[in-house]
């Protein structure tokens, strides 16, 4: 391992001392429409702060899944339990695991049960076309949970006729095998994956055993295109002190089920735009606090979604504007939570005018809750032009996220929930400048938050053992962001230097940090870099430093790496995470994986 960190430093040596060899390469995010909105906006003329993590990147990457991905984002806390996505808590700017909603090609796949499975639902990078992050307040356009923000993974269109085999080996055990296949016919386009991800665990009791498969296809592409998709996740692993400390002696496990099932179709014209959807998203989750004795302590819970939707568009003299109507029904079943359901039904309309270098775009989300009422949220966008390069923007809009059922009815020995809470809300506001050239691009913004009614567990003092959620009165968060990648040549091969930073503060009224269990162990400094570099025909780099200072005192910095070698249809992949061994803990009682190593072999038939 030594030598292996001594491999990798000298690599970021060699490649750093040669950027200064400069040309000028094209960027392609110009092209890319914003397909996580109503109104198809490119993204070099959006009035929101949103990054792209291209296939490319996906490619070239040392993750070996989305949550790896998100963690090379700066202001995107990811803050994992487990490793291989057995579990992370998803967060963007500051904000809690249940406020940022997670959509998979624009369905939103929000959890009624709790924020903790949300990653859960994520995709095998293998069919991932781009990764689209919003960040700031969301509720006008997608509804409730997308509080502080969304993620919009947008899978492949097509893979043409193709079969690739992937098979991958490293530290601690881990053994990754997939297959990825691809048909492209006259009417027909169809991708499926089929994948399993074990580990013998990095600690005790942290072992793991995933299984992934997704479908997509397209049919009848002569005619009136339909578009299904289908996805299925079983995940077993060990869940040691996942949310009890080292002092309780417990062997906990847990197993989650995740599946999403969605049919859509567009119809367009000239002027009109209308995509209908139906989906289906089934959840289930089981844990147990002694993973041989399930008498002793043991959760199950089943959570359903179905829902139908239609967005809408519609161009005229006066700019675009987008509608939509989404209806669903919720349901739980519980041992603990109880058995629950829920309707929903949200009704979105926007409008952009466009005068001159300027662009603006009011909208306002109303949403009725058959157990919260009803909630209007409204929103303003503001753009303009000051030059082909330069844009400045703004927004401001009431964002909000009722109680997941945990929030609510919870109830162990450390752990109760609260039927009378209230919704959280709050009003956001963002200013921001983005720059774009051909092979340079950046922005920079500035953000505030006023939350009230905050949901958190808290306890009454520091010796209680037993948190109960609790609507805190009010916090402000406020925070500077900067986010550039530059690309260029050397010796005719594409590279890139990526580099990100978020400053955060909370302000938390009336509230004393030593008595909660999860809002305020937010990030206050996070700093990300990216360099990609090819120096050779056939192999390419990659390093990723990230650097985090967490208001709980913390303060530690990671470094990972990765190497491909190309050979006709064969790419051998070598990837090492935590190179110089950081020690850290993310959440909880959880300290976080060693330094470790991944070998890899994908072939293309």
């Amino acid at each position: 391992m030594l030598k292996l960190r001594f491999a990798f430093t000298l690599l970021l040596v060699a490649t750093s001392s040669i950027i200064a060899q400069q040309i000028q390469t094209r960027q392609e995010l110009d092209t890319v429409l914003i397909k996580s909105t109503r109104i198809d906006i490119p993204f070099k003329e959006n009035a929101r702060t949103i990054q792209i993590i291209t296939a490319d990147i996906i490619k070239k990457s040392a993750a070996t899944n989305v949550a790896e991905l998100l963690q090379q984002v700066a202001g995107v806390d990811i803050r994992r339990r487990g490793t291989a996505g057995s579990q992370a808590d998803l967060y963007i700017r500051g904000g809690g695991f249940d406020q940022t909603l997670l959509l998979i090609d624009g369905i939103k796949m929000d959890d009624a049960q709790t924020g903790h499975h949300t990653l859960n639902a994520a995709l095998p990078i293998e069919v991932i076309e781009r990764i689209e992050i919003v960040k700031g307040p969301a509720a006008r356009i997608f509804g409730q949970n997308a509080f502080t923000g969304a993620i919009n993974i947008v899978t492949k269109k097509k893979l043409k006729s193709t079969v690739s085999a992937n098979l991958e080996a490293g530290s601690f055990g881990q053994l990754n095998g997939s297959v990825t296949f691809g048909k492209e016919t006259e009417n027909t386009t169809i991708i499926a994956h089929i994948g399993t991800l074990t580990s013998d665990g990095y600690r005790i009791n942290s072992d793991y055993e995933n299984y992934n498969y997704f479908f997509k296809g397209t049919f009848n592409k002569q005619k009136q295109p339909i578009n299904v998709i289908a996805t299925f996740f079983d995940r077993k692993f060990g869940a040691q002190n996942f949310y009890t400390p080292p002092s309780f002696g417990l062997n906990e496990y847990e197993e989650t089920q995740n599946s999403l099932l969605g049919i859509s179709t567009t119809f367009q014209s000239e002027k009109f735009k209308l995509t209908p959807r139906l989906y289906w998203r089934r959840g289930q989750d089981i844990f147990l606090l002694q993973r041989d004795n399930p008498s002793f302590y043991r959760n199950l819970h089943i959570t359903n979604k179905v829902g139908a939707e239609a967005n809408a568009s519609y161009t005229s003299s006066l700019g675009i504007t987008g509608f939509g109507l989404d209806i669903s029904r919720v349901s739980i079943s519980s041992n603990n939570l109880g058995d629950r359901n829920r309707t929903m039904v949200n009704l979105f309309l926007e409008h952009r005018f466009k005068t001159g270098n300027f662009d603006i775009t009011p909208g306002v989300a109303v949403t009725y809750f058959s157990d919260f009422k009803f909630h209007a949220f409204p929103g303003l966008d503001i753009g303009y032009k000051v030059s082909d390069n330069l844009r400045a923007y703004g927004n401001i809009g009431y964002t909000y996220r009722i109680p997941t059922y945990t929030d609510l009815y919870y109830n162990d020995s450390s752990t109760t929930g609260n039927p009378n809470l209230k919704p959280e809300e709050a009003l956001a506001q963002e200013l921001g400048l983005k720059y774009n050239t051909n092979n340079f691009y950046a922005t920079v913004s500035v953000f505030n938050r006023d939350a009230d009614n905050l949901i958190d567990f808290i306890r009454p003092n520091t010796t209680a053992t037993k948190f109960e959620a609790t609507n805190i009165a009010e916090v402000n968060t406020k925070g500077f962001e900067f986010d550039a990648n530059y690309t260029f040549k050397i010796k005719d091969y594409n590279q890139s230097l990526a580099v990100g930073y978020t400053f955060l503060e909370d302000n938390i009224k009336d509230q004393d940090r030593d008595l909660s269990r999860y809002r305020l162990n937010t990030l206050k400094h996070h700093f990300t870099t990216r360099l990609r570099t090819q120096l050779f025909k056939n192999v390419s780099q990659n390093i990723i430093y990230k650097h985090a200072e967490r208001t709980d005192g913390q303060s530690y910095n990671v470094w990972d790496a990765s190497i491909i070698f190309n050979f006709n249809k064969f790419d051998f992949t070598v990837t090492a995470n935590n190179i110089f061994n950081a020690e850290f803990i993310e959440t909880g009682f959880v300290p976080m994986l060693e330094s470790n190593v991944l070998f890899g072999l994908r072939y293309s038939f």
